[in-house]
């Protein structure tokens, strides 16, 4: 029939989704989504045939259900579940252990005396079962959400604002600013007072108690503040203390913002406070060999200049941001692996209803760079040990749900 080609691939394309619907109505959750088919073989996966599914059957029977589980369900901790996975993701990361792109000595062993069509076949038939079930019921409470560390911070150093000014901006001559400290500068400072590293008995008596989990919020709390400079007096030649200060640009960073973690910035520092500090480096109650020699050379003057000098200079925002919560974090994974985890590409992994301990060890991989993904490592990198356990629980409670790939057929 001439001119009826479009008419019939029309029909022929509603067949195939109508079956694929008919087929998983007993799953209200599943999803259509449609591959186009090529030469690429990224997705052949994908619409592998009921026979190679079948055969891909016995390939897993053979090599994979010992680690992973008969029926793709994994008791093992660190092995993955592999029920219902996209099985083009299944085939490239096969793929992957074979060329030694990932590194497993279990996984090296076994996909090593595979072909290339055995792995698409074992992925095809991984992929054609149920998903696992969530690790608790749908019903079950959600663990109780972490405080704001912001918040938190703020309340632990209530007690600091008498000595150190509102928001950490000094006001009292001789009491340093916490405000644009960076956090790991903040946190080490403290621990060398509880320590006795620095010498200071009020100091050691009010951080004693504190407890590791309160001094990097309160650490938080303080570097996220608007910077200012102290509101105290700084007597001194500021111009003289601006050439005698050449030789500290070199670790405390030009106009004194540093951009070095471990050495604190003294731009706006209490005048008073910056003197006594070099001093002390001179004399010996703080010990630092970085800063024994440069103060070993200065006299009171120029210590004064000098630091009439910083205490003049702004400080400045620090690169650091407000943690994201575990919703704001499972917003932007979303973004890739699909609503709650249930990815509807091909090429990217499920994640819902996945064992939690797997979740957290390939976080962890992407973090220290075993994995490779760059999208993966810029957003790895910016979790926290408790972010990475509170998203991978997230996902493993999740429900997950079967996607059906719906092949159409190149135009013409």
């Amino acid at each position: 029939m001439k001119g009826s080609a479009p008419t019939a691939l029309i029909i022929v394309c509603m067949l195939a989704v109508a079956v694929a619907i008919a087929g998983y109505l007993p799953s209200a959750a599943a999803q259509a989504t449609k591959v186009k088919p090529g030469g690429d073989d990224d997705l052949r996966a994908v619409y592998a045939s009921p026979v190679e599914v079948a055969e891909g059957k016995r390939v897993a029977e053979t090599s994979c259900a010992r680690c992973h589980g008969a029926n793709g369900i994994s008791a093992t901790k660190g092995v993955p579940h592999l029920a219902g996975q996209r099985a083009a993701y299944l085939h490239l990361q096969l793929r992957a252990y074979r060329q030694s792109a990932r590194v497993q000595s279990a996984m090296d062993g076994i996909v090593r005396f595979l072909s290339d069509d055995a792995l698409i076949k074992v992925a095809a038939y991984y992929a054609s079962l149920d998903p696992p079930r969530p690790v608790v019921p749908s019903a079950a409470k959600a663990p109780p959400a972490r405080p704001d560390p912001v918040a938190a911070g703020k309340a632990a150093a209530a007690g600091c604002a008498g000595c150190h000014g509102e928001a950490g901006i000094s006001k009292t001559p001789g009491m340093p600013s916490l405000v644009a400290l960076d956090p790991k500068y903040f946190v080490a400072a403290m621990n060398a007072y509880k320590t006795g590293q620095r010498k200071h008995d009020v100091m050691k008596s009010m951080v004693a108690a504190v407890s590791d989990a309160d001094l990097n919020n309160m650490a938080l709390y303080y570097a996220l503040q608007k910077p200012a400079r102290a509101q105290t007096p700084a007597p001194g030649d500021r111009a003289a203390g601006k050439a005698a200060a050449a030789s500290c640009a070199a670790c405390h960073g030009d106009q004194g913002v540093s951009g070095n973690p471990a050495t604190p910035s003294l731009a706006g520092q209490d005048a008073q406070y910056l003197a006594a500090a070099t001093r002390a480096y001179k004399d010996g109650p703080r010990k630092d060999e970085s800063m024994k020699g440069p103060a070993a050379a200065l006299d009171d003057r120029a210590m004064s200049d000098i630091a009439a000098f910083y205490a003049a200079q702004q400080p400045q925002p620090l690169n650091v941001r407000r943690p994201l919560t575990i919703a704001e974090w499972t917003e932007r994974c979303d973004r890739c692996h699909g609503v709650n985890g249930n990815s509807t590409d091909p090429l990217t992994p499920a994640l819902a209803a996945q064992r939690a301990d797997w979740l957290e060890q390939v976080l962890h991989a992407y973090r220290t760079g075993a994995r490779k993904s760059s999208a993966m490592a810029a957003m790895s990198a910016l979790m926290s040990e408790a972010d990475v356990k509170d998203i991978a629980a997230h996902y493993a409670r999740q429900t997950a749900r079967a996607v059906t790939y719906v092949v159409v057929p190149p135009a013409k």
